[in-house]
């Protein structure tokens, strides 16, 4: 059973799953930060022209809030990738 030029050419082309899941995560990862990021922008956009007189703290605030929550999940997105123990878990482990 002999493979042809293009089977062999496709199977070394494929990436390893670990890295197709890898690379999904980043993905993810930065459309979600960037995502948050904007909805942030925009809320601070509004509240500084109908409360705060158009200052610029609002939209500085509410950009690094955006940004923020979307570091946070992705860092909870990856840590929870490595099998790592998380704060809670690892107290209901010590209780019992």
């Amino acid at each position: 059973m002999t493979a042809t030029t293009s089977e062999i050419i496709q199977q070394k082309t494929q990436r390893p799953a670990s890295e197709e899941l890898l690379s999904e995560k980043w993905d993810q990862c930065l459309s979600n930060l960037v995502v948050k990021s904007a909805l942030g922008a925009g809320f601070g956009i509004v509240f500084s022209i109908l409360l705060f007189k158009r200052r610029a703290w609002p939209v500085t605030f509410g950009l690094g809030f955006g940004a923020g929550r979307g570091y946070a999940e992705c860092d909870r997105e990856f840590k929870g990738a490595a099998g790592g123990v998380t704060r809670a878990v690892g107290e209901r482990l010590q209780r019992s």
